[in-house]
This record gives structure tokens, C-alpha cells and sequence, in this order.
């Protein structure tokens, strides 16, 4: 693939602050989320010429859509100029949604200690694995036709990262996921702005 995709994580939530496993419940952005949001846009601006003239896919949780409509708003763009996709929503942690690790580990040990030992492998109770989730988000990914603006969320940015970059499995889930920041991706290099 010779497009270039700039991914743009969603805002913070106060789940995120709290550490919370968010998944696919529907949190809205915080304060800071709409300010990190606006800062992409603005980190975008310097990266693309005519960022208008990009399409714009973005997870149809409100977390995304909010950060989709801060950003383009920073760039003085349509805020509602884009499209959702449901193949780009959060990893699924089922059961563990809405729960802290430590809460998570309380309540379900040997799943906790299980996930600790193949992150990239396990699947929460009624929930997904990366592996699920690579699954769902590559025809999503590997259907764009040419450079991209994506919004969506730090377990899609991982999958991807591993299923296109060639990123480890083992090292894949562990990697930081910045938000309020653009994560430039062509062909299999990716890196930070």
C-alpha cells in the first residue's frame, strides 16, 4: 500500500484518566480530550496541505466522532465532513468493560493472569482478542484507495500497526498510543508527529 494513513487516536475520556477498560461502551471526550483533539487537527494541518480534500473514516463511538468534529473544526473544516465505520470500534473487552485492571484482576484472576501471559491472544469473557480484531479492522484498512485521515482508538491503531507494519504480536498490544497526536503510517513504516 502506497497510501498514507493518518491515524488520530480519540481524545481522553475520564475513563481513560481512571484507567478504566472503555471497549466499546459509549464515553464521551473530557476537557483535555477536546483540546488534544484540537491539537491533531492542528499537528494534521502541518502534515497535509489540504486536509479538507482527504477521507475522513472515523469509529462511530461518540469518543471518535467528537475528536473527528474537534479536529476538523481546529482546521476550520465541515465538523460533520466524514464518515463512520463499525469495523473501526474498540477492541471488545466484554465483561471487563468499564472496569479498572486491578478491579479486573479481582473479579477474574485466572482470566487477568491468562491475559498477562498473551495479551495479543486472549479474549475476555464475551469480549475480542487482537487477533479478532485484526480480523475485523483489515478489510476496513486494506479498502482504502488512497491517503486517509483515521479516527479511531488505541487497540485499532495496535491491530493495525501489527497487521500492516509488522509490528510483533508480542509487541503490539504493549505499545504506547498517543493522543492528541497523528500516527503517520505508508507502506510499513509509521512513526509520530
Amino acid at each position: 500500500m502506497s497510501a498514507t494513513i493518518f491515524f488520530i487516536r480519540h481524545g481522553e475520556t475520564d475513563w481513560n484518566a481512571e484507567g478504566r477498560l472503555q471497549g466499546q461502551h459509549d464515553i464521551p471526550l473530557n476537557a483535555r480530550g477536546v483540546g488534544q483533539a484540537e491539537t491533531a487537527g492542528r499537528i494534521l494541518a502541518k502534515l497535509v496541505p489540504q486536509p479538507g480534500h482527504l477521507p475522513w473514516l472515523v469509529s462511530p463511538l461518540t469518543r471518535t466522532r467528537k475528536t473527528a468534529e474537534h479536529a476538523r473544526g481546529a482546521l476550520r473544516l465541515d465538523p460533520l465532513g466524514y464518515e463512520t465505520d463499525a469495523r473501526l470500534m474498540e477492541i471488545r473487552f466484554g465483561d471487563w468493560e468499564g472496569l479498572t485492571w486491578p478491579e479486573a484482576t479481582a473479579r477474574d484472576p485466572q482470566g487477568a493472569a491468562a491475559r498477562e501471559a498473551d495479551k495479543w491472544g486472549f479474549r475476555p469473557p464475551a469480549g475480542e482478542s487482537y487477533d479478532d480484531l485484526v480480523a475485523r479492522i483489515a478489510p476496513c484498512f486494506d479498502g482504502l484507495e488512497g491517503d486517509s485521515v483515521v479516527v479511531a482508538h488505541g487497540g485499532v491503531a495496535r491491530a493495525f500497526l501489527a497487521h500492516r507494519c509488522g509490528v510483533a504480536s508480542e509487541r503490539a498490544p504493549h505499545l504506547d498510543i498517543w493522543q492528541g497526536r497523528v500516527l503517520v503510517i505508508r507502506e510499513r513504516q509509521y512513526r509520530w508527529v
